[in-house]
């Protein structure tokens, strides 16, 4: 703020009461001489003098009428040149005095409260007056809002349904406790569709979320998300940065992407893995991806796309390590893989020997990995190593099966095994068999992966009890095998097994001439082969392909005489998909023995028909000639045949059928007097294979035959 008006604007500026307040009591503390007191001279400024025509702000006559009044002692102490007095000193001079304080009496000592001195009562004289605390009322719940849900702008992108599977607002079904939910699902859906868009090249698009309330406030809210697709964006340069490599343009040609083909984020990834899978697959072990560079150009909507790609030496298969908690050593490892040394890697057969561990059922946890050695190998190639870490499992297991079979009754098998007694993969196995018609025991010594991969050699032992209507069979059983079988894991293209078993048999048999039974013991000696093929999908769900499997047993009976003769089974079964859901199998089998007469053939050797696996809606064994008692005797021939509609949904199914079968007493089946069986089952399908149950009738029912067949197993029927 100025003084005097020249030195001020026009419009001078308005201040705060406070700060004008502050200005006033400031100019107080100025030093003002004494009167009497000449002031000495100072030179002459346009702030002491105003420019004429111009009044000044504070008159000579207001100014000193607001300076302090000075009497003659004042006088006189300004003569003495005594500076005037302090502003605090002026301003207490000029604050009114408050009245002094009246004299107050002396302050006495309060009255002891005698109450406050008594001792308090003791606990359990204390008594508190009873409250009950009343439940309080539940809160109301408040009504939930309604809102219907529209999206609008996908056009012809194809990506609104997968925007609703995934959407916030559709899981909600139209329901949520208050309008900010609704809001807050809006805004998780607008997202969501922007996202949508970007992966399939999109990179323009945007969106909106809105709540629309119907007029009145009356009605369910609407929330809308408005898409915006903007221009797709196209591949433009595709560029591959990395050395070259064996064959030349591999990566490339291992990368399936276009120029000119949309950008889609999911075809990029899938053949950026591409690459992943197939360098390694070509002896790049070590190969790795680097991060994508997409550079789009709004002008042309395209996007230049560059992966740079380190590849690493490429390799050459040399040894095995290994460490961990062991099941076997590396030399068995070794046996087990599929690869040479010198070869070029291949992940394949890496993933392949990893497989192959694991199914030998010995560990909990298995891994291979290549270790990089940097030791040159020929053709400008690296040796590799492979790693194995082991974690060997539990060794024994027990495991137990349970089936019924009309005629067959209920059978039940348990197992205990030992699968690494005498490593690497020497196996025992204790086996014994309980049912209403069958009693066993087993013991068998087992080595897996036997000198080759996939090659087992077996030798077993065996006692058992069969109690049928066909005959009754005590039986001593030594057997050696050596075979190449699918597992779980491995389905094997080809199969085979080819052995020698010996047996002595005591069974019951008829006498053609009486019509009697009798016991008589045989001593059999065989040379088991078979030989399988399978091009099925599955190996105990098969839905698609085929299996053919041809079983031929050279024997030799003794029994008084040296009767040597020959059986044979031909077996060949067909899947084929009709959709998703159904399945249409057939099966036929076709089965001989030839060289001696039925008779000169152990009951149990002879040919069957009838049950599970075979044509239902019969007893086991029941199909075939009969004797007086109308038991079956057996037969030297059979054909059998069989047709199954398969439906799942889910984890069930059903399944409907017609099967049908003879056998004969000559040595080639005669396809006549065919007998049939219909029936339905039931599948609950697990992760190790369909539970299922069976039930069947006859057709044309003959005296004696079951009325209908109930069969429960684990797996298809054939």
């Amino acid at each position: 703020m100025c003084l005097r008006p020249t030195t001020c604007v026009d419009q001078p500026p308005v201040l705060h009461p406070h700060v004008s307040a502050l200005f006033a009591l400031a100019l107080l503390t100025v030093p003002v001489p004494a009167i009497g007191q000449t002031q000495p001279s100072a030179p002459s400024s346009p702030a002491t003098t105003p420019p004429e025509g111009e009044e000044p702000i504070l008159p000579d006559e207001q100014f000193n009428a607001r300076l302090p009044q000075v009497g003659e002692e004042g006088a006189k102490a300004a003569s003495d040149d005594a500076a005037l007095p302090s502003i605090d000193a002026y301003v207490d001079q000029q604050m009114p005095q408050a009245p002094a304080a009246a004299e107050l009496p002396p302050a006495s000592e309060p009255a002891a409260d005698t109450a406050l001195a008594r001792p308090l009562p003791p606990l359990d004289s204390v008594t508190v007056p009873a409250q009950v605390a009343e439940e309080a009322a539940p809160d109301e719940k408040l009504p939930q809002v309604r809102y219907a849900f529209r999206v609008e702008g996908f056009g012809k992108t194809g990506l609104e349904d997968k925007f609703r599977e995934s959407s916030a607002l559709a899981d909600g079904d139209g329901r949520a406790d208050t309008a900010a939910m609704v809001q807050a699902r809006a805004e998780e859906d607008k997202a969501l569709a922007v996202r949508l868009l970007y992966s399939e090249g999109y990179y323009d698009a945007t969106a909106l979320a809105s709540l629309d309330q119907p007029a009145g406030g009356e009605g369910p809210l609407t929330a809308v998300i408005s898409v915006t697709t903007g221009k797709r964006y196209n591949l433009g340069a595709i560029v591959i940065q990395a050395g070259p490599t064996v064959p030349p343009g591999l990566i490339r040609d291992s990368l399936p992407l276009k120029t000119g083909d949309p950008i889609v984020a999911a075809d990029v990834e899938g053949a950026e893995a591409n690459v992943a899978l197939k360098l390694p697959e070509n002896g790049y072990a070590f190969a790795k991806i680097g991060e994508r560079d997409i550079l789009l150009d709004p002008a042309t909507a395209t996007g230049d796309y560059t992966l740079p790609v380190d590849t690493g030496p490429r390799g050459r298969f040399r040894g095995i390590t290994t460490s961990g908690k062991q099941a076997f050593d590396a030399a068995h490892i070794k046996v087990i893989s599929r690869f040479r040394e010198g070869e070029i890697y291949d992940s394949r057969k890496v993933d392949d020997l990893r497989k192959a561990l694991v199914a030998t059922g010995l560990f909990s946890s298995v891994g291979v990995d290549p270790v990089r050695t940097g030791d040159a190998a020929p053709e400008s190639t690296e040796y590799v190593d492979l790693h194995v870490e082991q974690e060997a499992g539990p060794p024994r297991t027990l495991a137990g099966e349970l089936g019924y079979g009309t005629g067959q009754g209920f059978r039940a098998e348990g197992t205990w095994t030992h699968r690494n007694l005498f490593p690497p993969e020497g196996a025992v196995i204790a086996q014994i068999i309980a049912g209403t018609q069958e009693q066993g025991l087993s013991g068998t010594f087992r080595r897996s992966n036997a000198g080759k991969r996939d090659r087992t050699f077996q030798a077993a032992a065996a006692i058992n009890h069969q109690n049928y209507d066909a005959y009754e069979a005590f039986t001593l059983g030594l057997s050696a095998t050596r075979s190449r079988a699918s597992t779980p894991i491995f389905q094997k293209r080809w199969t085979y097994s080819y052995g020698v078993e010996i047996l002595a048999s005591n069974e019951t048999t008829l006498n053609e001439t009486t019509g009697d039974s009798k016991r008589l013991t045989y001593f059999i000696g065989a040379l088991p082969t078979q030989l399988g093929y399978d091009r099925s999908d599955d190996l105990l769900n098969p839905t698609s392909g085929f299996r053919a499997n041809l079983r031929v047993s050279p024997e030799a009976s003794l029994q008084g005489n040296l009767s040597p003769y020959v059986r044979a089974t031909f077996d060949l079964s067909g899947y084929y998909p009709v959709g998703d859901s159904i399945v249409i199998a057939a099966r036929t089998r076709i089965g001989t023995i030839s060289g001696v007469s039925r008779d000169e053939v152990a009951p149990s050797r002879r040919v069957y028909a009838g049950g599970g696996g075979s044509v239902r809606g019969y007893g086991y064994q029941e199909l075939g000639p009969k004797d007086a008692d109308a038991d079956p005797i057996g037969g030297r021939s059979v054909n059998e045949f069989a047709v199954e509609g398969r439906y799942r949904f889910g984890n069930y199914g059903v399944v409907a059928f017609v099967d049908a079968g003879q056998v004969y007493e000559s040595t080639i089946p005669k396809f006549s007097d065919i007998r049939y069986g219909v029936g339905v089952g039931g599948r609950f399908y697990t992760n190790f294979g369909p539970f299922r149950a069976d039930i069947a009738m006859p057709i044309n029912r003959q005296p004696g035959e079951s009325k209908f067949a109930l069969y429960i197993g684990i797996g298809q029927s054939f």
